[in-house]
């Protein structure tokens, strides 16, 4: 078996700068990269790109629950 088909390479969109990235959290049903969850960690609530993560971070729905 070579490594290529050995190693799994899946890749998500990012709810935060849309491209696709292979490492990240989940938050419910959206995925957010490494990248852009270090870059807001780190922003100030000052900064204009704060503003910008939260209207990214508004797309993320809780999951309804059916029971």
């Amino acid at each position: 078996m070579s490594s290529f088909l050995a190693q799994d390479y899946h890749e998500e969109t990012c709810v935060i700068c849309e491209n696709q990235k292979p490492k990240g959290i989940h938050l419910y049903t959206s995925f957010i990269c490494t990248e852009c969850e270090n870059d807001l960690i780190q922003t100030d609530t000052k900064d204009p790109k704060y503003k910008y993560f939260l209207k990214q971070l508004k797309k993320i729905t809780t999951p309804e629950i059916f029971s």
